[in-house]
């Protein structure tokens, strides 16, 4: 008998298994290791909506458990995957200036940009109107994370490689039972999976599918992370990812023509120097409709639950859902209504 089962080791799944090895729970994680959108993620992180410049919801309470929880983990896989680093938005206009300003005046968002703008020289780059610096932000090397904490799962003996197979669960008021595997809880954190789940494939996941490349650009020696038409973020030896599309209606993993063409225009629209592509990934986000997470049990069984719905943010908002998750279940805290998937009619618990 184990605690819980927990499907999936996206940043999600990631995350709330190590809500239970710090709280001392026992565990069985199962992922098939097809679809993760968490593995072709840029891994950018930032506090503020830089379209709209808006602060992102919770976002100082993610921060806060992000900034512990990420150098946590390098030291117990001893890998380097979080990598703080400044952003700067390319502003492309007086007005585009003007609106810095603003926003930078505003109380909700002080903290995070610099009200100065920087006129920094970058060779091969158009900055006419300089750049706004964006403060606590840098990404994550997902691609590093996610292999090595499932190697760690497997040298610990509680990682099961393989699909999921829904039908062979059983559950009653005692516990769940899988495949000879008895728990007291399981939670899914499929990501776009989700929706081959029959608990939970009624919630309005509608996943956006992202593309991405890695591009190869020698003399631009930028040692910072730039939004311009598109993200650039340094990874090392002149190479840099370049991100990222949205794409509403096409729901395979494939990089396509189309979406390769729309990160070069982007890319094209700002840098001036020769670049090669060395690499173009795909995968689905797990986005919802108002835009906003899920988390909550199955209306089947309190004993089955579900995180997910982490969309373009999962790397702040997967330790703080996590502990949210976890005290909701454990302690009785409730959540928060607009991550709750109880805010669905369907999905509403019985008094």
């Amino acid at each position: 008998m184990v605690d819980y089962i927990v499907v999936g080791t996206g940043l999600a799944g990631i995350a709330f298994t190590e809500k239970l090895a710090q709280e001392g729970k026992t565990f069985i994680v199962i992922d098939a290791e097809e679809r993760s959108s968490s593995l072709v993620a840029g891994g950018m992180y930032n506090p503020v909506v830089l379209k709209r410049f808006t602060d992102v919801w919770k976002v100082k309470e993610q921060l806060t458990l992000a900034e512990v929880f990420y150098p946590a983990l390098e030291e117990k896989l001893q890998i380097s995957c979080w990598h703080p680093m400044a952003l700067y938005r390319r502003l492309a206009s007086i007005e585009e200036q003007n609106n810095w300003f603003q926003a930078a005046d505003r109380p909700n968002l002080n903290a995070f940009l610099s009200p100065e703008i920087e006129k920094k020289q970058l060779d091969g780059v158009d900055l006419p109107f300089g750049l706004g610096k964006v403060m606590a932000t840098g990404y994550l090397e997902t691609d590093d994370l996610i292999p090595a904490y499932r190697q760690y799962l497997t040298q610990l003996g509680c990682y099961k490689k393989e699909s999921f197979d829904y039908a062979a669960l059983q559950y009653d008021e005692q516990g769940i039972s899988y495949k000879g595997i008895q728990a007291h809880r399981i939670v899914f954190a499929e990501g776009f999976g989700l929706l081959q789940n029959p608990f939970f494939n009624t919630l309005p996941l509608d996943g956006t599918k992202g593309e991405l490349m890695i591009v190869k650009i020698p003399n631009l020696n930028c040692d910072f992370m730039l939004k311009a038409g598109v993200f650039l973020i340094p990874i090392g030896n002149d190479l840099y990812k370049v991100g990222a599309t949205y794409n509403w209606e096409d729901k395979t993993d494939d990089p396509t023509p189309a979406g390769k063409e729309e990160l070069l225009e982007g890319l094209r629209s700002f840098i001036t120097l020769d670049f090669e592509v060395v690499e173009h990934m795909a995968g689905i986000r797990p986005t919802v409709k108002d835009r906003r997470p899920l988390l909550g049990r199955s209306i089947e069984s309190d004993r089955i639950l579900v995180l997910n719905g982490l969309g373009t943010r999962g790397v702040l908002l997967a330790p703080y859902l996590a502990e949210q998750l976890y005290n909701y279940i454990e302690k009785d805290i409730a959540l928060e209504e607009n991550i709750s998937i109880h805010r669905y009619k369907k999905f509403k618990l019985k008094k």
